[in-house]
C-alpha cells in the first residue's frame, strides 16, 4: 500500500521531475525510501544550502523546475541564502522540507520537539513566490507548477513527516493537471505605433528572455537594432550575432549607446541596479517595457508602453509588425567593441590575458558557474558564452559562495566549470565529497589571493589599511587529495594555467585546479563605475 512518500515521489515524477538535491534527516527518511525506488537521481549533498544551490543551478542550465529535499527546522532553515539567491535571480526552484509530526503540533506553543519551530513556512515568505502546507504530500505536483509558471520563482514545501510515513488509500490519488492559458501579448499594436516615429532602437534583454534568443535575434534583425543583455542572459544570441554587442554598458563605448538610442525596447528585465549603475544610465527618450509582470517591469524605469506577456511571445508578435528584412544596425558596432576592449586592455592588460587564455579553452559545451570574486566579476563582464545557460552568476542577491555548490546541480547536466576565490570556495568545499560520489563532470577552478581580494580592494580604495580580510587558506591540492580528487596548482592566469585548464576539462571526472594569482576588479564593480550621481529615477510627475 502507497506511503506519503511514495504519493510525494509520484507527484515530482508526474510533474517531470528527474533529480533532486537533498540531505537526510530522521524526519525525511520516508522520502528517501520513496526515492530508492523511483525514476529520479538523488543527489545527496553534504549542507542544506547546498541542496538548495545545486537546485538553482540545475534549473539555470537546463530551464526545468531544481527542486531540493531537506529536513524540520534547522535543514529548512539552512537553505535561506540560497533560496534567496534563486529569487533575486527568479529560479524556479521547490524547496521540500518536513515540519513535526501533526500530533505534537500545537497552534502558537513550541512545545519544544525536535526540530520545532514557531512558523516554518514564515521564515521563507520574503524569499519564495508561496510557501505551501500539504498534509497530502502528492500536491507537491501544484508546487512544481507553480514555480514553473511566470514569473518563475522559488517555492517553498512543508510537510508534516508523520504525512510522509502514513499509508492507506488516501495516498492513491489521480494526477494533477495543470491549467495552462496562452495569451496574445497585450499593448504590441502600441509598440509598433512608438516604433514608427523612432530611429535607433535599443534592445536589453534579461533573464526573462533566456528561453527567446530566436525571437530576440530576429526582433533584432528587422530593426536593425544593437542588443544588450543582463549578466543572466548572456550568450542569447550567441557570439555570431552582428547585432549582440556582448558587453555591458558600464564600458563607456558601450554606455554610448544607451545615451544615443532613441527607443529602449526591454525584453523581460526589471533593469535593475547592477547592470545599470544603480539606475544612473539616464531613461531614453521612450521606453518599452516587454514583460509577464508589468509592476515588475516598470518599476525602475517607466515606460511609454508595456506589452505585457511572455517574451518570446512578445517579441515574435513585434517583430511581425515590422518589415521582414534586414534593417540596418544605426551604430557601427565592429567599433564599439574594438573602443571598449581596447580601453580595458590599456587599464588592465594581465585581466585580458586571463580572459582571452579561459576563452581559448572553454568549450561550447561547458557551463560556467561563476562566484562573487573578482575572476568572477570579469567573466561577468567579458566573457562570452557559446549560448544561453551556458553562464551563470549569483547578481540576484549578490551571494557568495555559490559557485561551487551551484554547479553541482549544473553538472548533472552535463560539463561544469566552476569558478571561485579561496575565500568563496571554502564555504562549501566540503561538497568535493559529492562531486566525488556523484562522479560529477565538474572543474573546480579556485583563483586563490589570499583573501577577500573584492573587499581588499573596497578598503584601499577608501583610503585604509586593510583589516579582516586576508585569510589563512588551507593546501588545496591535498584538500581535493583527501576527497579522492585530482588537483594540480599553478602560478598566474596566462599560458600554464590555460594548459592546465584544458587538462581538467577533459577530464570527465571531477577536478580541482588552483590559480595563484590576484587580479584588479573590473569596471562592471561598483567602485568603479564610471557614472556618479543620483538615481535616474523616472517620475513622470
Amino acid at each position: 500500500m502507497a506511503t506519503g512518500a511514495d504519493a510525494l515521489v509520484a507527484g515530482l515524477e508526474r510533474a517531470g521531475v528527474e533529480v533532486v538535491f537533498g540531505l537526510p534527516g530522521v524526519h525525511n527518511l520516508p522520502a528517501w525510501e520513496a526515492l530508492r525506488r523511483s525514476s529520479i537521481r538523488l543527489v545527496g549533498v553534504r549542507h542544506e544550502q547546498a541542496a538548495a544551490y545545486a537546485a538553482d543551478g540545475y534549473a539555470r542550465a537546463t530551464g526545468r523546475v531544481g527542486v531540493a529535499l531537506v529536513t524540520t527546522g534547522p535543514g529548512a532553515a539552512n537553505t535561506l541564502g540560497a533560496v534567496g539567491e534563486a529569487w533575486a535571480s527568479r529560479s524556479p526552484i521547490v524547496v521540500i522540507a518536513t515540519d513535526i509530526p501533526t500530533a505534537l503540533k500545537r497552534r502558537g506553543i513550541v512545545g519544544g520537539a525536535l526540530h520545532e519551530a514557531a512558523d516554518q513556512r514564515a521564515l521563507f515568505a520574503s524569499v519564495v513566490k508561496e510557501a505551501f502546507r500539504f498534509d497530502d504530500p502528492a500536491e507537491v505536483e501544484r508546487a512544481v507548477a507553480v514555480a514553473r509558471e511566470a514569473p518563475r520563482r522559488p517555492v517553498f514545501v512543508e510537510i508534516p513527516t508523520d504525512r510522509l510515513s502514513a499509508s492507506g488509500p488516501r495516498w492513491d490519488v489521480g494526477e494533477f493537471a495543470v491549467d495552462v492559458v496562452e495569451e496574445a501579448p497585450s499593448g504590441a499594436d502600441q509598440a509598433l505605433e512608438l516604433l514608427a516615429s523612432c530611429w535607433k532602437p535599443l534592445v536589453w534583454a534579461g533573464g526573462g528572455a533566456v528561453d527567446a534568443g530566436p525571437e530576440v535575434a530576429e526582433l533584432a534583425r528587422r530593426l536593425g537594432a544593437p542588443v544588450l543583455t543582463t549578466y543572466t542572459a548572456k550568450g542569447l544570441l550567441g557570439r555570431e550575432d552582428p547585432r549582440a554587442v556582448n558587453l555591458p554598458p558600464h564600458l563607456p563605448a558601450v554606455g554610448e549607446l544607451w545615451d544615443t538610442c532613441d527607443v529602449l525596447i526591454a525584453i523581460g528585465s526589471d533593469l535593475d541596479g547592477m547592470n545599470t549603475m544603480n539606475w544612473r544610465l539616464p531613461r531614453p527618450p521612450k521606453v518599452i517595457a516587454l514583460n509577464v509582470d508589468p509592476v515588475d517591469a516598470t518599476k525602475n524605469y517607466v515606460a511609454d508602453v508595456v506589452v505585457e506577456g511572455d517574451a518570446a511571445a512578445g517579441a515574435h508578435a513585434l517583430a511581425l509588425g515590422l518589415p521582414p528584412v534586414d534593417a540596418p544596425v544605426w551604430a557601427d558596432l565592429t567599433t564599439v567593441r574594438r573602443r571598449a576592449r581596447g580601453s580595458v586592455r590599456g587599464d588592465h592588460p594581465n585581466e585580458m590575458v586571463f580572459l582571452e587564455a579561459f576563452a581559448r579553452v572553454v568549450g561550447d559545451d561547458v557551463t560556467v558557474v561563476c562566484d562573487m570574486c573578482i575572476p568572477g566579476y570579469w567573466l561577468a563582464a567579458m566573457h562570452t558564452p557559446a549560448g544561453p545557460r551556458r553562464f551563470q552568476y549569483p547578481m540576484g542577491w549578490g551571494t557568495l559562495g555559490y559557485a561551487f555548490p551551484a554547479a553541482l546541480g549544473a553538472a548533472t547536466a552535463g560539463p561544469t566549470l566552476s569558478v571561485s576565490g579561496d575565500g568563496g570556495f571554502l564555504f562549501a568545499c566540503g561538497e568535493l565529497a559529492t562531486a566525488k560520489q556523484e562522479h560529477l563532470p565538474l572543474t573546480a577552478l579556485v583563483v586563490d589571493d589570499g583573501g577577500y581580494g573584492m573587499l581588499r580592494f573596497d578598503q584601499r580604495h577608501s583610503g585604509v589599511e586593510t583589516y579582516g580580510v586576508d585569510l589563512a587558506t588551507p593546501d588545496f591540492v591535498a584538500l581535493a587529495a583527501a576527497f579522492g580528487i585530482r588537483a594540480t596548482a599553478v602560478d598566474g592566469l596566462s599560458d600554464d594555467f590555460a594548459t592546465a585548464l584544458a587538462e581538467h576539462l577533459a577530464d570527465p571526472e571531477p577536478s580541482l585546479l588552483v590559480a595563484r594569482a590576484a587580479l584588479t576588479p573590473p569596471p562592471t564593480t561598483s567602485p568603479r563605475w564610471t557614472r556618479t550621481g543620483p538615481p535616474a529615477w523616472a517620475d513622470p510627475l
